[in-house]
């Protein structure tokens, strides 16, 4: 795998986390419909599941491009 996307994956835990901000993981995957166990996974580097990342992406107003790669601005324009 090249050396980008691996810097790019490591740097997703810190990027969900950062969405999250000051919520507790249970809180974070309660808003999300998800459960905690697999927020926790994925802020310890876990790649997340394509679902999660666009449901993530939806109920957060968060760009994709910013979410899997660090381009742009964190939340979308309306």
């Amino acid at each position: 795998m090249p050396k980008t996307v691996d810097r790019a994956k490591k740097k997703l835990p810190e990027r969900l986390a950062e969405v999250r901000g000051e919520r507790s993981q249970r809180q974070f995957a309660k808003d999300l419909g998800v459960f905690q166990q697999n927020v926790n996974r994925y802020e310890n580097g876990t790649t997340p599941h394509t679902d999660f990342l666009i449901h993530l992406a939806i109920k957060e107003n968060v760009s994709i491009d910013w979410l899997l790669l660090g381009k742009g601005r964190m939340r979308r324009g309306r």
